[in-house]
């Protein structure tokens, strides 16, 4: 691996060794490929290197300027650093190159956009306008009552979900789901009695065939994540929610969770977050909606 290489073969080897070797998912090592095949374009492009050995920090900076100039988000350029310092990185351990150029890359900042929440007077709208079509309930009746991310809803299976023997409000009354989420984690979440109440009355209507995703499409398949996504930006749309998506249900869970009482620590473990920080915006967005909800209901 020490002889010389272009940065095209550089690549390969990092898809075919450094990709391959570690267990992530497909969309995590498509979003590396990309990522560097970007990269790629630029350098041997406007650059005009093609051996990895020549790329220096100063090329990478000004590849990260010109994302800036076709208007990524700072998220989105961070991951990209991310992508790049993993390649680099990669290349040095094999003999490359002699040393990483990307070590001191300076990530850029992330914008803080606040996330969209919803009233209780518009999720509540939202599920009246679901109510009528069972399948489609229990789909937003899950996401509201679990925050579960669009591709995990999208990945569960029949057998990855527990029901209780009775729905209940009663203690000890409470059904589980099995979810998959980013980096191939399992985490157990809770179903209380209202998500639990929804997915029975689905399962009691589902069809009896070979696919065995719980959520299935007109088809008798299991529904991908963009279909989910459309069809709750159907009801979204028809409640006259404005500037919703089914996103903003798992933020919305997350912030009403909260301001009910609900431990921090229990709310990460259910969003699958790796860390209370991430967890730990939603505690300033129910203080605001607490703010303003006892300000318009002075007594």
């Amino acid at each position: 691996m020490t002889a010389s290489k272009s940065l095209t073969e550089a690549l390969a080897l990092y898809e075919t060794e450094y990709l391959a070797a570690r267990n992530l998912a497909f969309r995590s090592r498509r979003e590396y490929l990309n990522d560097l095949k970007d990269l790629l374009v630029f350098l041997t492009g406007g650059q005009l290197i093609t051996d990895p050995t020549l790329v220096t920090k100063r090329h990478l900076e000004s590849y990260l300027a010109e994302l800036d100039r076709r208007g990524f988000a700072g998220a989105t350029r961070r991951r990209k650093v991310s992508s790049i310092r993993s390649f680099f990185a990669f290349l040095q351990d094999a003999g490359v190159i002699t040393l990483s150029p990307a070590l001191r890359l300076i990530p850029p900042e992330t914008e803080r956009n606040e996330p969209r929440v919803l009233s209780e007077g518009e999720y509540k709208r939202l599920l009246e306008t679901v109510r009528g079509d069972i399948r489609d309930q229990a789909i937003i009746e899950l996401i509201l009552q679990t925050g579960l991310r669009l591709s995990e809803v999208a990945r569960l299976h029949v057998n990855h979900v527990s029901l209780p023997s009775k729905i209940s409000k009663e203690p000890g009354f409470v059904g589980s789901v099995t979810v998959f989420g980013k980096g191939r984690k399992q985490r157990s979440v809770t179903l209380n009695y209202k998500a639990s109440r929804a997915i029975k009355n689905y399962l009691a209507v589902r069809p009896d065939v070979e696919d065995t995703h719980l959520f299935l499409s007109k088809f008798r398949k299991g529904i991908g994540a963009r279909g989910i996504e459309k069809l709750v930006a159907k009801y979204i749309k028809e409640a006259g929610i404005p500037h919703a998506s089914v996103h903003t249900l798992r933020h919305t869970f997350a912030t009403h969770t909260i301001k009910r009482g609900t431990k921090l620590e229990v709310v990460r473990q259910a969003l699958g977050h790796g860390s209370l920080e991430t967890t730990s915006i939603y505690v300033h967005l129910a203080r605001e909606m607490m703010d303003k909800e006892l300000q318009e209901n002075a007594l």
